[in-house]
């Protein structure tokens, strides 16, 4: 197994223990702190991965698949803790976790018809704000950085709307596809 598939698989590993910080008193005053570094750490080995996986031509099956299987359940696990903590409503976490359902099964389509889409500026720019978002979130730093944390709870979703609508629109021949 490469490295770029161990860094996949480390995020993965790490998500229920971030879930776990958010959620319970096991840290003590220190829950926040290492949620939010286990929140930084996942997010970074997303970046590393993808980075050494392209560098170094060691893009595999395994990491096309788990690679956007482990970042969706990071930050769903991510936005439904919010959900708990009372940090999100319900709705935007809906809509958000929604658009990653339709374009995984998008994807799952185009892929059966031998067509592979790639993920677009619009794609990365909310997963980019989403991350932002969920470190505001949870650092609760108080006045701007919770105002500043509050305006990209609204970033993040309209990029989540807009890079759905930008997927859809460009591969809609996906959509009218007969078997």
């Amino acid at each position: 197994m490469n490295t770029p598939n161990k860094l996949t698989i480390l995020r993965v590993v790490m998500v229920p223990f971030f879930a776990l910080f958010m959620l319970t008193d096991l840290g003590g005053a220190w829950n926040k702190w290492i949620a939010l570094f286990l929140f930084i750490a996942a997010s970074l080995t997303d970046f590393l991965d993808g980075y050494l996986a392209r560098k170094y031509h060691l893009v595999t099956n395994f990491g096309k698949f788990m690679d956007p299987l482990a970042d969706k359940l990071l930050v769903c696990s991510a936005f439904i803790c919010m959900i708990e903590m009372g940090k999100l409503p319900a709705w935007i976490v809906i809509v958000i976790i929604s658009r990653e359902f339709i374009i995984s099964g998008f994807r799952l389509v185009a892929s059966d018809n031998g067509i592979v889409i790639a993920a677009s500026y619009w794609g990365k720019f909310k997963t980019v704000s989403q991350m932002v978002m969920i470190i505001l979130l949870i650092a609760d730093l108080g006045g701007f950085w919770n105002t500043l944390g509050q305006i990209f709870v609204y970033i993040a979703l309209v990029l989540t709307i807009v890079s759905l609508l930008d997927y859809l629109w460009k591969n809609k021949q996906v959509l009218s596809m007969q078997d």
